[in-house]
């Protein structure tokens, strides 16, 4: 995190605190990361595991952007930036809607919350891996991966936005919603050891 003390905007100290206020869900961990360099004047970031069992099945990382001149690619003066990744069973990567579900379980998060966002930008790809020679041994592996960046509202808000986050990593790993709402359907958990 950006040093929070003299220098360092209201704004973002509360947006910070926000942050550091939220509780996800259980299965969800979030701790620190270094931040990145060279994004915006002021950068908060946070890594996310999603375990059950004792098994990692998604992670991910939100970064919080702070420019106090404001950015108009923005609009306006904070930016989420986010990573979520999860192995998929193969059969499931092929299917051709899976993007689209993908990006619908984002912004159902962020509404399902009633948080107010502002520039939604992303991406979801989706890779296979199949393993030959001397690790033909190995499952065909396919991984999913969501990179997402949006405006809040505003600072008060960043952690509803990180919470509508861990949401999404969630069910990327295939878990159930944990709040009630429109039925939503959830990735099939990966079974068996993460490969190596």
């Amino acid at each position: 995190m950006t040093d929070p003390g003299a220098g360092v905007p209201s704004a973002f100290r509360q947006a910070v605190a926000a942050l550091g206020a939220a509780r996800p869900r259980t299965e969800v961990a979030v701790s620190p990361l270094p931040p990145p360099r060279r994004l915006a004047p002021f950068v908060h970031a946070l890594g996310a595991t999603v375990a059950v069992d004792g098994e990692e099945l998604a992670d991910g990382r939100f970064v919080l952007l702070h420019d106090p001149a404001g950015d108009e690619s923005w609009r306006g003066d904070f930016r989420v930036v986010t990573l979520a990744r999860a192995d998929l069973e193969p059969e499931l990567a092929s299917d051709p809607l899976l993007p689209e579900v993908a990006w619908s379980w984002l912004t159902e998060s962020l509404h399902g919350r009633g948080l107010d966002h502002w520039e939604p930008n992303g991406t979801v790809t989706r890779a296979g891996s199949s393993f030959f020679g001397g690790l033909a041994d190995r499952p065909a592996r396919a991984e999913l991966e969501l990179r997402a960046s949006w405006t809040p509202a505003g600072p008060e808000d960043t952690g509803g936005h990180l919470l509508a986050w861990c949401d999404l990593l969630a069910q990327c790993a295939g878990l159930p919603p944990e709040t009630a709402g429109p039925a939503v359907t959830a990735l099939p958990r990966r079974r068996g050891p993460r490969p190596v």
